[in-house]
């Protein structure tokens, strides 16, 4: 559930104030329900995943992190055109999240679930076959490999 071709995907923000390139493997991407990710991003959240150490800021000039303490989560996002760009747990894991809007081309990268559907807005429903999850996916969706 890994993409590991070797080609760097780049992505970024609306304004570029914030540019960033992923150089290693990515997990693929999963579609996140839940309030707080809905009221970030105006709808859900696709987030891939990349090993921090992966992600290299190219331009970080607007970037500014808010604190969501519920969970105890980082919301990495542009201060100038206000574009939601990464999700960091900040718990010693070595992954984070980057919106998969924000790429310039996702590459090989497909969606592969949805997580939080007991939170999903009462606007839409989840219909394309992936599995879904109704709150986390303990690991399901995750590929170790990458780690």
């Amino acid at each position: 559930m890994t993409s590991s071709e070797p080609t760097t995907l780049t992505g970024g923000c609306l304004c570029g104030g914030v540019r960033y390139q992923i150089i290693g493997p990515r997990r693929d991407i999963i579609n996140c329900h839940c309030e707080n990710c809905r009221r970030t991003h105006g709808h859900i959240a696709a987030y891939t995943s990349v090993r921090k150490s992966d992600l290299d800021l190219t331009n970080e000039q607007t970037l500014q992190w808010y604190h969501d303490e519920s969970p105890d989560t980082w919301r990495g996002f542009c201060n100038r055109c206000g574009a939601s760009l990464f999700w960091d747990a900040r718990d010693g894991r070595d992954k984070m999240s980057v919106a998969a809007g924000s790429l310039d081309d996702s590459g090989e990268l497909q969606t592969i679930g949805h997580v939080f559907v007991s939170e999903a807005g009462q606007y839409y429903e989840i219909s394309d076959g992936l599995p879904q999850f109704e709150t986390g996916n303990d690991g399901v969706l995750e590929d170790d490999s990458s780690s």
